[in-house]
């Protein structure tokens, strides 16, 4: 459940605003959604609770990308239903809305993922709005659900890919690019609000602008292609960290490496390779060819040698053999990345890989995924090794009496590693300190402040 500020428990004193609890679930690009949502409803004088109990009504924004996300999904709505017994469904499970009313025929609306009206509409349905345009004010910026000092900047909807193991395409749709102008808009009213790091996020962030054709859009006094150097470049103009997720290895991700050499955006790239083996990946249909991934990744560290990689991956996707899977550990070890996450395959309704051959034993894919993150977590540790001694900027997500805990440009935040800090002063959330490194784990680093 959110974290909104707590509000009386009494959601029906006479002429008091109407209160609503939100329930967000499933990945980054979600809680954008979320905060869309939320921003609209703080427009119309609504109120946001952290309780079920007491609210007139429950928003539930879901996760449909695995079975085990829809399971979560779904109990979230028993509990709001429980607790509440009005509760408005959306987000991507919403788009099979059989699934969900199978299991909750009560629930009073289902929407799908980015449909925005309708899910205003269906709470103006349960709970009129009351609305005092001298009272609700929304910052310029909109409501946002993470810590002031960063923020998630959605560059895209939807995907053309078609990769055997995901469904994103049908419950999101193909790939639409919001005009570069829009995107910088939004990122500076951001910065002037206090964001200090921006994350860039979408279904496939390096495939930006395709469907636009790149077109141009005024943006201050110059025009700016929908493209993704010349987003970044831009985004690198405005005095903040700024870090790439979800970027497949495109040819032309090569020309941003130089951008993060400079420190006009972070030397830090998220790409979810989800396999090495070329026969696996054939068979999970991944778009950009990897048979040069090495290679390429040699070129990056050479122009920017303190760039951090960070990926995912799948182990016992149907057919993986022993030698496939050995594959992929030996190009783990030859990759070096700094950061990994690992999935045991999950068979997920509507994708086209449940129809493949030669499923993979559980018993198999657990033997599997704990030797990768046996492996991983070295590699993980020896790179983190290296930085013992050096000196890094840190930004503090949480503040202490004596220790802080923070991240460095090569530490995003939910999925990555973090910096304990210890300081003569106390640290404040969202400033940036320097740290000397003086000792490392698998996973973290821990150092002193020595400049502020």
């Amino acid at each position: 459940m959110l974290d909104t500020p707590a509000q009386p428990q009494s959601a029906n004193d006479a002429g008091a605003a109407p209160k609503v609890s939100f329930v967000s679930l499933g990945c980054p690009k979600a809680l954008v959604d979320s905060e869309r949502i939320i921003t609209r409803l703080r427009a119309e004088g609504y109120e946001l609770t952290r309780e079920h109990v007491g609210s007139d009504l429950v928003i539930v924004n879901t996760c449909g990308f695995l079975d085990s996300a829809k399971a979560e999904s779904l109990a979230a709505i028993g509990l709001a239903l429980k607790e509440n017994g009005k509760v408005i469904v959306t987000g991507c499970m919403g788009a099979e809305p059989e699934n969900i009313t199978a299991a909750h025929p009560g629930v009073l609306a289902i929407t799908g993922p980015q449909q925005y009206e309708s899910v205003l509409d269906a709470v103006h349905r349960a709970a009129p709005p009351q609305h005092n345009p001298f009272l609700d004010l929304v910052p310029p910026e909109g409501i946002k659900l993470t810590p002031r000092h960063y923020a998630y900047l959605k560059i895209s909807e939807g995907c053309n890919n078609r990769c055997a193991f995901c469904i994103i395409p049908k419950l999101r749709g193909d790939l639409v690019s919001r005009p570069a102008g829009d995107v910088m808009r939004e990122a500076e009213k951001l910065v002037k609000a206090g964001v200090k790091e921006l994350l860039v996020i979408s279904q496939d962030t390096s495939a930006y602008g395709l469907d636009i054709k790149y077109a141009e859009s005024q943006w201050g006094d110059k025009q700016l292609r929908a493209r993704f150097l010349d987003l970044s470049a831009a985004l690198g103009e405005l005095g903040i960290w700024v870090r790439m997720h979800y970027v497949y290895p495109y040819p032309h991700v090569d020309e941003v490496i130089p951008l993060m050499a400079e420190r006009k955006i972070l030397p830090y790239l998220d790409m979810p390779l989800q396999h090495a083996d070329p026969n696996v990946l054939r068979r999970m249909k991944r778009p950009a060819s990897q048979e040069k991934t090495l290679e390429r990744i040699a070129r990056w560290r050479d122009i920017c040698p303190d760039l951090t990689l960070r990926s995912t991956f799948i182990v016992g996707f149907p057919g993986e053999t022993d030698a496939e899977f050995e594959t992929l550990l030996q190009w783990l070890d030859e990759a070096s990345l700094d950061r990994v996450g690992c999935f045991k395959y999950e068979p997920v309704r509507g994708a086209t890989s449940n129809a493949l051959p030669d499923h993979v034993a559980e018993e198999v894919k657990e033997e599997r995924w704990h030797r990768f993150m046996k492996a991983q977590q070295a590699i993980s540790a020896r790179r983190l090794k290296r930085k013992v001694g050096t000196r890094q900027q840190v930004i503090i997500d949480e503040a202490g009496a004596t220790v802080a805990k923070g991240r460095s440009m090569a530490d995003a935040p939910e999925i990555d590693g973090a910096v304990y800090v210890a300081s003569r002063r106390p640290l404040r959330v969202g400033e940036i300190a320097t740290v000397k490194i003086e000792r490392a784990d698998a996973y973290d680093l821990h150092g002193t402040a020595v400049g502020y």
